[in-house]
């Protein structure tokens, strides 16, 4: 298949799609972290390219709940608008089989309802980070918690918090993480196994 990463610079999809043998690309404004087929630049610009399957990631700062505390903020709601836009031209895309990966936020039901809830524990990562999935035309990504006679077992042990805040509510991945200077950028990098299993049954 001919498939896009799209708002992707790590190339960790896009690498899990190459080593079975598609023609993947990685496209994001900013440049590739590893050495691969990328397009620096608009990924809207190349949306009608002849892509099979196009998996997407695009920026959650304005959509995700985790910013509701900073929702009502002078600008925001625009941002928030533009945001929601940029995610429905990927939604609308002219490629048959699409996912958009994103935290909780209100691209659903706005656009449309996410259709899959994933944790990157599922899939071998001993990480918790509560992840939607939009899907079109792909089946939602099968994970074991045990061994079956079919089927290998795909979760880890379900991660402790990595720390408490002050209120003692437990952090996780996400929360832990948002604290720190290159919160954005950590934050949108998909975890490996989870790429992993896109390659592995959507490829």
């Amino acid at each position: 298949m001919k498939v896009l990463v799209a708002c992707e610079f790590s190339g960790r999809v896009r690498d899990a799609f190459r080593k079975r043998g598609h023609d993947a690309w990685s496209c994001d404004l900013l440049p590739t972290e590893q050495p691969g087929p990328h397009i620096q630049g608009d990924v809207l610009d190349i949306l009608d390219d002849g892509w099979d399957l196009m998996i997407a990631h695009p920026p959650c700062t304005y959509i995700s709940y985790a910013g509701t505390s900073s929702w009502n903020n002078e600008g925001r709601v625009f941002k928030r608008l533009e945001a929601l836009d940029f995610f429905a031209r990927l939604w609308t895309a002219p490629i048959e089989k699409i996912c958009i990966e994103n935290p909780k936020g209100c691209a659903s039901p706005t656009i449309t309802k996410y259709n899959q809830v994933i944790q990157p524990y599922y899939f071998g990562e001993r990480e918790m980070k509560t992840t939607w999935l939009w899907l079109k035309n792909l089946p939602p990504l099968n994970h074991n918690e045990s061994d079956t006679m079919f089927e290998r077992q795909t979760h880890t042990e379900k991660p402790c918090p990595k720390a408490y805040n002050k209120d003692g509510k437990a952090l996780y991945w996400s929360e832990y993480h948002s604290q720190t200077p290159d919160r954005g950028h950590l934050r949108s990098v998909i975890f490996q196994g989870i790429a992993d299993a896109m390659a592995e049954q959507w490829g």
